[in-house]
């Protein structure tokens, strides 16, 4: 991946298992948020297919894609988010001294 080593905390990181993805210290963050977006994307698209087809009532559809979004919370952070809160804390805090 990289030799930047990142530290995801602990609250983004059981997110991201819960969701399937089990980034390394060695994962970059936009690759992280890049694959959460595909996964996200992925699960609307089934969703409208699956409305299309009959098998989700129209008037629960809008609630399943709020319920969707909140558990794909982690995408509400923009990129820069990311890359703040997954330094490594050294990084992190010599970053906020410059």
């Amino acid at each position: 991946m990289t030799d930047r080593s990142w530290t995801y905390p602990d609250e983004l990181r059981s997110a991201l298992v819960g969701l399937g993805l089990a980034p390394t210290s060695r994962t970059p963050p936009a690759l992280v948020r890049d694959a959460l977006n595909d996964l996200y994307r992925y699960e609307l698209r089934r969703m409208r297919d699956r409305l299309r087809a009959g098998e989700i009532e129209k008037a629960s559809y809008i609630d399943r894609v709020i319920a969707l979004r909140k558990h794909y919370w982690p995408l509400t952070l923009p990129l820069p988010a990311w890359e703040e809160i997954c330094q490594e804390p050294t990084a992190r805090s010599s970053h906020r001294r410059t």
